[in-house]
């Protein structure tokens, strides 16, 4: 029995610090922060999906990964929140770790995604 709690035990608080490496941001604080136009989202489900369907005014982070600095504003302390397909997507990590390399320093996660967007009965928008 103690093979199987101390392993799994380990694993529980790997996940917790793995997840908690960019802290969540709620459909709801997200909205607040649209409605004030403080915000940046990076949309990290690729360009085909992006082009379908993304939360208003997101950016595609695929499309834009190699001039990322200056789709993102001059100030580091800005909020960017990067997002995928859901809560067991973790495509987000690579904006947000673009976002982190390039010095800013409040990066969130939307977990519930674009599909928790949706399934909220929140907008989209497609196309460029």
């Amino acid at each position: 029995m103690k093979r199987f709690i101390i392993p799994a035990a380990a694993a529980l608080l790997a996940l917790s610090v793995y997840a908690a490496q960019y802290p969540e941001i709620t459909i709801p604080e997200l909205k607040t922060a649209m409605s004030a136009k403080q915000v940046v989202l990076l949309d990290a489900n690729g360009t085909d999906k992006w082009s379908k369907g993304h939360i208003p005014g997101a950016v595609d982070f695929t499309a834009a990964q190699d001039k990322l600095a200056s789709v993102l504003p001059k100030d580091k302390s800005a909020l960017v929140v990067a997002y995928c397909g859901g809560p067991k997507c973790r495509a987000y990590e690579a904006a947000a770790k673009a976002a982190q390399k390039l010095g800013y320093t409040n990066v969130k996660h939307l977990t519930a995604g674009i599909s928790g967007w949706q399934d909220a009965g929140e907008k989209t928008e497609s196309g460029s």
